[in-house]
């Protein structure tokens, strides 16, 4: 529902902010990692993540894009609410969390408060093909100026392709025809996939 919301900091927590929007104070949860980087500013744009439970409706915001990708990954997986999954990324960097998803470091994953042997078990099931899938820079997607065959890329990941196959059928694309759209150079992908 809603992408981001960018205002003025009327209120600033570790736990959590008030984002003045247009004259509406929006109460919104943050996690420690997000407050480490807008402790400084005044204006502060944060992606959101709407939570709608029976009796409340609960913004959740993060300073990156992938943090909030990853806290909703964090929260798919069963036994993982919306405050477990804000005090997941408040215990270590949403990187390290990533990495040991992908290595299967259950350890590391129990020592943040709240998590036990089987939920961490249950991150690393439920998590490690798709964070595999998505790749090293999932985390740290930036979408200034994409090039047509990063946008092409892009969209076949959302799609769900491998991201090591879908380079490379793109990649054997752009060298025949450097010209495509991005539509023209996906719809090719998709016929080689």
């Amino acid at each position: 529902m809603y992408e981001y919301l960018n205002g003025k900091l009327a209120y600033k927590a570790p736990t959590h902010v008030v984002l003045d929007v247009g004259g509406v104070g929006y109460h919104i949860h943050i996690s420690l990692h997000t407050y480490s980087q807008i402790k400084d500013s005044e204006q502060c744009k944060l992606f959101i993540s709407f939570q709608v439970r029976e009796d409340a409706h609960t913004l959740f915001g993060f300073a990156e894009e992938g943090e909030r990708r990853l806290f909703d990954h964090l929260i798919s997986v069963s036994g993982i609410g919306p405050n477990t999954g804000r005090m997941i990324l408040s215990s270590i960097t949403p990187d390290e969390i990533q990495s040991a998803i992908i290595q299967g470091n259950v350890p590391l994953i129990q020592r943040i408060k709240g998590i036990g042997p089987k939920t961490a078990q249950r991150m690393v099931l439920e998590l490690q093909d798709k964070l595999k899938k998505q790749g090293p820079d999932a985390l740290t997607v930036v979408r200034h100026q994409q090039s047509v065959p990063e946008e092409a890329l892009s969209a076949l990941i959302m799609l769900g392709f491998v991201r090591t196959q879908a380079e490379k059928v793109l990649a054997s694309i752009s060298q025949g025809n450097p010209g495509l759209t991005v539509e023209a150079l996906i719809k090719e992908a998709l016929k080689k996939l």
